[in-house]
């Protein structure tokens, strides 16, 4: 199950709104095939892992084990369901690490298996296969995106000059940033930071996927010749006047009738994105902190910088810290939230 969650993380950035998940196949001891779901429309892992059985082991099939990371799936979306493919095998027996929360799913794929009198042998490594899979987890239970906030600090907590952009944070650290990016299914900002830093929102510094671009534009002032509106990468504007699609340009109506998180979040969740990085500003940041609706922040602090006056860094409460990595003049702390 180790070797399943290793696998699937190979996945990352690149499966949304799709599990991450990695699949082995084991007789005696011996691993005959593995896979993982690659990316989102293609081949799922547990049939990655039969094609990759080399020719000389395939008599072997029928008695050895298949172990994979989350319940495997019994309806038909992009991809026939893997509980087929798994039944034609003639698998005698399946370890699975969680259940799926996928509505589709959550437990109808054991059932299927059962039924066909297969051993099945769950949880194994629950807590690590939930946490492997916890934006999607998010998604599906609470409905909406898995929140990553993320903002950059000088030594004295602040995260930028009066409208002015300042580069806080190192070289390495723009890169990782870069690959944060790729790993998430949309990036966020608000009009303030639209307006000063015109950001363009990709992951250039870092190989991989760009994330869906959105920015929150109550009034629709921003104007078309900023960055995130060149549409080289979908990009999304919530705002409260107008909701029509232009291409890969979603502008899209917040409910008036829920409060400003939620709105967003509800808005979010319709457009099918497992999870956010927000990079806004201290007003957007601050409103996800407040509503204690956010699962985790990424602080960047340049300990060997000061700014003199400008906009202080959002106040975090209810966090934990889980670890802080250090590069250079960077110290990166990272926080989950403190659920009730």
């Amino acid at each position: 199950m180790q070797r399943c969650l290793k696998l699937a993380g190979l996945g990352t950035g690149f499966t949304a709104p799709n599990p991450l998940v990695g699949a082995v196949l084991v007789h005696e001891d011996r691993i005959i095939g593995e896979g993982y779901h690659e990316r989102f429309g293609e081949s799922h892992a547990e049939i990655n892992c039969f094609q990759s059985v080399k020719k000389a082991d395939r008599y072997l099939v029928p008695a050895s084990t298949l172990y994979v990371s989350l319940e495997p799936c019994c309806h038909y979306g992009k991809t026939p369901p893997c509980t087929e493919r798994i039944i034609r095998e003639k698998i005698p027996r399946v370890v699975i690490g969680c259940r799926d929360p996928f509505s589709e799913v959550d437990g109808k794929g054991i059932e299927r298996l059962t039924d066909h009198d297969i051993q099945v042998v769950f949880p194994v490594l629950e807590k690590l296969s939930v946490e492997m899979n916890r934006r999607f987890f998010c998604f599906h239970q609470l409905k909406r995106p898995y929140i990553i906030l993320k903002w950059a600090q000088s030594g004295n907590h602040k995260i930028g000059g009066s409208g002015e952009r300042i580069f806080i944070s190192n070289d390495y650290s723009n890169r990782l940033v870069h690959k944060w990016r790729t790993e998430e299914a949309g990036i966020m900002i608000g009009t303030n930071t639209a307006l000063v830093d015109n950001p363009e929102l990709t992951a250039r510094l870092w190989p991989g996927k760009n994330p869906v671009r959105v920015v929150v534009d109550h009034r629709l002032r921003l104007p078309d010749s900023l960055k995130i509106f060149d549409r080289s990468t979908p990009a999304i504007v919530l705002n409260d006047l107008s909701d029509l699609k232009a291409g890969n340009l979603h502008f899209k109506k917040l409910n008036p009738e829920l409060p400003p998180v939620p709105s967003i979040l509800s808005a979010l969740h319709s457009s099918n994105l497992l999870s956010v990085l927000v990079e806004g500003g201290r007003g957007l940041l601050q409103s996800f902190i407040d509503s204690g609706i956010w699962d985790e922040v990424r602080t960047i602090t340049n300990q060997e910088l000061e700014i003199q006056g400008g906009i202080s860094s959002p106040e975090l409460f209810n966090a934990r810290l889980i670890q802080t990595e250090s590069y250079g003049s960077d110290t990166i702390s990272y926080y989950r939230n403190l659920k009730p």
